[in-house]
């Protein structure tokens, strides 16, 4: 990989992003990129949302009428993105991340929202990259594996309990 341009956007208003997340998200999409021996240089564009919002995007886009934690909109396939003209970037795609969901999950998993914010980035960034686990099976073993490598590297394994308060 050669350079990574993470374009962070904050569109809820209800919860306070504690400091750190975006360098935090940065890392997480890095080091994925990095595991999978990207080429190139890379964009992508991750948007912090309320249930709202997730819930108005995943019955637009799936066709499912409820909120979720994340939610991941590729811009390519088999490894071909769309270029930006300005950066010459490999344009990866969005990935829409709903607070209100992240922040119950961590508490509901007895881990921080740290940790539950980095596991949906690089949950995310593989399937932009095309991992997917819909099928089950095989595939799904291979992108948990690659998520805990992941996860492991930044410091926040499965295994960890932080506190909100970090």
């Amino acid at each position: 990989m050669d350079k990574l341009k993470v374009i962070i956007s904050n569109s809820q208003r209800l919860i306070k992003i504690p400091s750190g997340i975006r360098m935090l998200i940065r890392r997480a999409c890095s080091a994925v990129l990095v595991m999978e021996d990207f080429d190139g240089s890379a964009e992508v564009n991750v948007t912090f949302v309320d249930d709202e919002e997730i819930c108005r995007l995943n019955n637009k886009f799936r066709n499912i009428d409820a909120a979720t934690d994340v939610l991941s909109f590729p811009l390519g396939e088999n490894g071909v993105y769309d270029i930006n003209p300005e950066s010459g970037a490999k344009m990866l795609g969005d990935v829409v991340i709903s607070i209100p969901h992240a922040i119950s999950q961590a508490e509901e998993y007895g881990h921080s929202l740290q940790r539950e914010i980095a596991f949906l980035t690089v949950h995310s960034m593989l399937h932009l990259l095309g991992y997917d686990h819909v099928n089950g099976g095989l595939e799904t073993v291979k992108m948990r594996e690659k998520e805990e490598r992941v996860l492991i590297q930044l410091g926040v394994p499965r295994t960890s309990s932080y506190s909100l308060d970090e």
